[in-house]
């Protein structure tokens, strides 16, 4: 027997490419689990499944935009076909623009829900039923502070993480007597390609680190371990919560 967390089990990561996705595959590569990676961006997603091969683990890419009906139809026949079932969804692929509300499209708003939301919804119906099944079933939603607090600029962002952390609670309801569990990790100021911006500005980095009681930014390594144990026969009784990894900053 493995005495690797995830030794066997078929995970799939949507948002695989890079930052917060790539760091869950190396992390789930490490624990024994074969992964489908998902994401728009072919030469990244081949680049993290390079990182988990040379680390002696088992990946496969498929290209979609899982904001769309149709192409995540053709990823579940794809997955299915390739590796036989499902074990482990991680809907983590997102998407964020910073500005006043007055300044959004209609096109603009409706990418962000679609991404951060709709496609969740998309996946799940998708391969929930491969879970059940194959008697096991772990789902995490990568929610985020914004799903808790709040900052300028942000509106359809923290309109579709606060409608994603409803979404966690109500389908870990509707999966309990299946065994199903479905969790968030709500990251917080992460060094991800999608906060280089910030990052890059003094001002801006210095207020958000203000922000932190850590002062410092998280380091993505860190999100791969918590989702590792949320995906392991351990946290089997931890369903329907959300779990903030973002340095203190919403115990203010």
């Amino acid at each position: 027997m493995s005495d690797r967390k995830l030794a066997g089990r078929v995970a799939l990561i949507t948002g695989a490419s890079r930052g917060l996705g790539r760091a869950i595959a190396t992390a789930f590569a490490a624990e024994g689990g074969r992964l489908a990676l998902v994401a728009r961006d072919l030469e990244k997603l081949n680049e993290t499944a390079a990182a988990v091969r040379n680390a002696g683990g088992e990946a496969e890419v498929f290209r979609a935009d899982v904001s769309d009906e149709a192409q995540v139809l053709r990823l579940e026949t794809d997955v299915i076909a390739r590796f036989g079932g499902l074990h482990i969804l991680i809907n983590n692929a997102g998407v964020n623009l910073r500005k006043p509300i007055t300044d959004f499209t209609l096109e603009e708003w409706r990418r962000i829900i679609d991404t951060n939301l709709v496609a969740a919804f998309l996946t799940c119906r998708a391969f929930v039923p491969h879970m059940k099944r194959s008697g096991y079933g772990r789902i995490i939603n990568l929610t985020s502070t914004m799903s808790h607090v709040a900052l300028p600029g942000r509106t359809p962002y923290c309109a579709s993480k606060s409608g994603l952390l409803g979404f966690t609670k109500a389908l870990a309801l509707e999966l309990a007597p299946d065994g199903i569990t479905v969790n968030g990790i709500s990251p917080g100021p992460f060094a991800t390609e999608m906060n280089t911006v910030l990052m890059q500005d003094e001002e801006v980095n210095r207020q958000f680190m203000a922000k932190v009681p850590l002062g410092r930014w998280g380091k993505v390594e860190d999100v791969g371990c918590l989702a590792v144990w949320l995906c392991s026969e351990e946290a089997g009784f931890v369903t329907g919560t959300d779990v903030l990894i973002d340095g203190g900053w919403c115990a203010q």
